[in-house]
């Protein structure tokens, strides 16, 4: 083997000595070495940025800059200690804690109006200018204070210039005042200075001045300026009139008793046709004696008065009445002594006895149809027997065509014929609530006192359905009874709104109608 063989055997083995024992060394000891080596990485940068650090002092450091602020620092330290030359503002009085709003300082310096000290040292960087002349401010900023009326008024204006008042003296002003008014300057909202007494001297007010004209203003603003300032010259420019004495009114202490006729000719009106008052009997409720009486009066229950139509149901053949057949039944009472009678006539026997005629009977129609006018009127009134119609108002004011109109009920009205109520709109008055209740009762009596004159007392319960209810609020509403559908002849006095009735169909005869009117039911 050659030497150089040899030397290349030799560092292998020491290479592969090295590395076993570097990796015995890791594996024994990871912690230390990995730690060594972070002390060692940071070592290295603490000595970089020293070194950096004072390579940018060196360049930095000029020697011309720092003998300038040497010298600053040196001149600002002679100045403090030489003198202290301040701005001053005379404050306000001592027993205000008010300061006055228009006493502003020069715009030029650093001044704050919350300082609470009255000198402000002036900064070394202040010129030496500055700081020696003294600041005057624009008299534009100046103006009065508003103070409260128990202080005693001292008023600074601008520094030394200031506005004084005593007891019982005039104010003087010591202030001249230089500033740009403009000629568009609204009359209205120039202030005008008042004097008001106090017990610590008078105190200047702003008040609201007169109104005037502008042009008068404007005159006044180009004469020279004279002492008082914006204030002189606007008070100086407007005249305040003295306020108009006021006479007081005169009341009349006697007035007239009499007064002259006013005559329809006079008013140039139509004369009022005079519209007769009904019966005082027939809408005077008669006051119960407290006895409790039963009558024996029969009252016939109608319905339709006319020949049924050719296509008529069960129900409009059973409730029509013809008009011959209707005259019969007249007829038939009239010979049998039968006299008719209304519904007050009744509650005035049954609540307070008075007497009835032989074999009394009350006619009633439901519904009112219009054969009620044209064939049931004239049947009636030619025979002088009367009758009860009980309507319903909705019918009528929707001016259906088979139902009356209400120049037909106050010609049926006119002729002796009670009208009464029959519902607002012939709906069940059964299970209903009150509002439901007032709606129905009292839409139906208003109706008809609207077209009367005069209001119902009584009510046909539609369809003859009814409940406690319904009673309690026909009582509430002033009625006196109802009628009901219920087969009877035989009333009551402590049971006034449950009147039974006798129905009449289509096929009742005259015998028959009187065998009825006999039965003791």
């Amino acid at each position: 083997m050659s030497r150089r063989a040899e030397l290349w055997q030799h560092l292998l083995q020491l290479r592969n000595r090295f590395a076993h024992q570097l990796r015995a060394i890791l594996g024994a000891w990871p912690g230390l070495f990995t730690g060594a080596l972070l002390i060692f990485v940071l070592a290295v940068g603490l000595l970089f940025l020293a070194h950096t650090s004072r390579q940018v002092s060196a360049k930095g450091s000029s020697p011309s800059l720092l003998a300038q602020m040497a010298t600053r620092t040196s001149a600002g330290a002679t100045a403090d200690a030489a003198t202290t030359t301040v701005v001053t503002r005379t404050p306000a009085p001592s027993s205000s804690p008010y300061l006055s709003p228009f006493s502003l300082p020069s715009p030029t310096l650093p001044w704050s109006p919350f300082a609470p000290a009255t000198q402000v040292a002036v900064s070394p960087l202040v010129t030496e200018t500055a700081m020696t002349t003294p600041v005057v401010l624009p008299s534009a900023m100046t103006g009065p204070d508003i103070v409260p009326d128990n202080v005693n008024p001292i008023e600074t204006i601008a520094g030394s210039q200031e506005l004084s008042t005593t007891q019982n003296s005039e104010p003087t002003a010591a202030t001249q005042v230089t500033a740009n008014i403009p000629t568009n300057i609204s009359t209205s909202l120039l202030p005008t200075v008042t004097p008001t007494a106090s017990s610590n001297g008078s105190v200047f007010r702003l008040a609201a001045a007169t109104p005037t004209p502008t042009q008068t203003i404007l005159e006044a603003l180009q004469q020279p300026v004279t002492p008082g300032g914006i204030v002189s010259i606007v008070a100086s420019a407007t005249a305040i009139a003295p306020e108009a004495e006021q006479t007081p009114t005169e009341f009349p202490t006697e007035f007239p008793t009499e007064f002259p006729t006013v005559t329809e000719a006079d008013l140039g009106a139509t004369p009022i046709p005079d519209v007769p008052l009904p019966d005082a009997t027939a809408i005077s409720q008669p006051t119960p004696d407290g006895n409790v009486r039963t009558a024996h009066v029969p009252i016939l229950m109608y319905h339709y008065l006319s020949v049924p139509p050719a296509d008529a149901d069960a129900v409009r053949l059973d409730l029509s009445v013809t008009p011959d057949l209707f005259a019969s039944h007249l007829d038939a009472m009239r010979q049998a002594g039968y006299t008719t009678i209304s519904l007050y006539t009744l509650l005035d026997n049954l609540t307070q006895g008075t007497p009835l005629p032989d074999k009394p009977v009350i006619i009633s129609f439901d519904d009112g149809y219009l054969d009620d006018y044209t064939n049931a009127l004239p049947l009636l009134r030619d025979r002088g027997m009367i009758a009860t119609f009980f309507i319903v108002p909705d019918f009528i004011d929707n001016q259906r065509p088979e139902y009356l109109t209400w120049d037909m009920v106050r010609e049926m009205y006119a002729a002796g014929m009670s009208i009464e109520g029959h519902g607002r709109n012939h709906v069940s008055l059964a299970n209903k609530d009150h509002d439901y209740l007032v709606w129905q009762v009292l839409g139906s009596y208003e109706a008809i006192q609207r077209e009367l004159g005069v209001r119902p007392h009584f009510l046909a319960y539609p369809a003859g359905e009814y409940d406690q209810a319904a009673i309690d609020m026909l009582r509430s509403a002033n009625f006196w009874a109802a009628v009901t559908t219920e087969q009877g002849a035989t009333h009551r006095s402590d049971d006034l709104f449950a009147l039974k009735r006798v129905r009449i169909h289509g096929t009742t005869t005259p015998e028959q109608l009187l065998n009825l009117l006999a039965l003791d039911w």
